[in-house]
């Protein structure tokens, strides 16, 4: 343990990057994800044929291929499209490579957050939404009013689910040389000559930021349920 201590604290500067590489990748992912996956969820439910059609697709093609494949694919895929991002560093980050690490996870996870949405949606009694509109209410109203809160507080149990696998699943990014936990931990390794301490350092990062997320979800569910309950 000391000597785990030691190696921590000789590259904590490094470390410290890893981890705060690792929160920004995931938050701002979990968050486009959820933007977009719901926009997804709503082309899905859609009975337009060709929203519907789009939204399928979509969902099939990023749930069907490896996350690993779509940061490649984005990572080396946009400047194809004659998309450069700036190649500059800001607060320890390399701009251009955070950039494609957050627009492949977003892609990855809001094909994964339109089914939560939509299974959430689906949940809700359609009675609720009849009565609504016999009520007079357009049908915007009644999803954004009605059926969306109750649908939120059903499923955010998936979507702390999702945060938890995407923090996890950040560590992908590493592959295009975003210097988050993982990268870090190679970083480390062949500094040090050291192949396993460091990924035992990682290892426990990882699980205080999951175990971290997942508390403050429970905690997030317990006082909808109050609130419901109330």
């Amino acid at each position: 343990m000391e000597s785990l201590a030691n190696l921590a604290y000789q590259y904590k500067n490094m470390i410290w990057i890893g981890v705060r590489v690792t929160i920004v990748v995931s938050v701002l992912s979990v968050l486009l994800g959820f933007v977009f996956g719901t926009l997804i969820c709503f082309m899905k439910i859609s009975k337009n044929k060709i929203l519907n059609t789009i939204g399928t697709v979509y969902v099939e093609i990023i749930r069907g291929t490896p996350v690993l494949l779509q940061i490649s694919m984005v990572y080396y895929g946009l400047p194809l499209m004659g998309l450069h991002m700036p190649s500059i560093t800001f607060m320890g980050f390399s701009v251009d490579k955070l950039v494609c690490g957050i627009l492949a996870l977003t892609i990855n996870s809001s094909a994964y957050v339109s089914e939560i949405v939509r299974s959430g949606i689906q949940s809700i009694d359609k009675g609720q939404r009849e009565a609504a509109l016999s009520l007079g209410l357009e049908k915007p109203d009644v999803m954004r009013f009605i059926i969306m809160p109750q649908a939120i507080k059903n499923i955010l149990p998936a979507l702390g689910n999702e945060f938890v696998n995407l923090i996890k699943t950040s560590s992908q990014v590493s592959i295009i040389g975003l210097a988050d936990l993982m990268y870090t931990a190679n970083v480390i390794r062949g500094n040090s000559f050291r192949p396993f301490a460091p990924l035992v350092i990682v290892a426990v990062l990882y699980l205080v930021l999951t175990f971290s997320t997942s508390s403050l979800v429970r905690n997030v569910e317990k006082r909808f349920n109050r609130s419901s309950a109330n």
